[in-house]
C-alpha cells in the first residue's frame, strides 16, 4: 500500500507550525493616489482654492470639485492647463513621475501670481501699488523696532 502524505494544514501545535515554510511576501508599496487626490494635494501645495484654480483653468468650481472627488479619469483636454497652473508637469499630475519634495522653503504661489498680475498693469498703476506696498513694509518695520525697544528697555 502506498502511504499518502497528509496535506499541510497550517495549524500550530505547541508553537510548531505544520505549514510549509514560505518566504514572507514583500510589502507592497502604497498604491498611487487617485487623480483626484493628487489634484487636491497639488492644488493645496500651490496655496490655491478650488475657485482660484477653476478660474485659472477656465472651468467652474463645481467641475473642479468633481475632478478632485468623483472622477477616476482626468480631463485630458484640461491636463496641460492644470499642470501649468499648478507649476508641475503633466506626468507629475498623472502620477507617472514623482512630484518634487519642497526644499524647506515654502513658496507662496498666491503671492507669485499676484506679482505676475501686477507686472502686466500699466506703469502708473504699478507705481501706485509699489507705494502702497512700501508703506506697509515701512509700517511693519516700525512696529518691530518699537516692539523690540519696548522689551529691551
Amino acid at each position: 500500500m502506498h502511504s499518502q502524505a497528509l496535506p499541510q494544514t497550517g495549524f500550530t501545535i505547541s508553537g510548531v507550525s505544520t505549514a510549509p515554510e514560505r518566504p514572507m511576501p514583500k510589502r507592497k508599496a502604497p498604491e498611487a493616489a487617485t487623480f483626484g487626490q493628487r489634484l487636491v494635494a497639488l492644488r493645496k501645495a500651490a496655496a490655491m482654492t478650488q475657485q482660484e484654480l477653476a478660474d485659472e483653468v477656465g472651468v467652474s468650481r463645481r467641475m473642479l470639485a468633481y475632478y478632485e472627488g468623483q472622477s477616476e479619469h482626468p480631463p485630458t483636454t484640461l491636463l496641460p492647463a492644470l499642470a501649468q497652473a499648478l507649476h508641475v508637469s503633466t506626468d507629475e499630475l498623472l502620477g507617472l513621475a514623482p512630484t518634487p519634495k519642497p526644499n524647506g522653503r515654502v513658496r507662496d504661489n498666491r503671492m507669485q501670481r499676484r506679482l505676475q498680475q501686477i507686472a502686466t498693469l500699466p506703469p502708473e498703476e504699478r507705481r501706485q501699488i509699489m507705494q502702497l506696498v512700501d508703506a506697509f513694509i515701512e509700517r511693519g518695520q516700525l512696529k518691530r523696532r518699537s516692539g523690540s525697544q519696548a522689551t529691551s528697555g
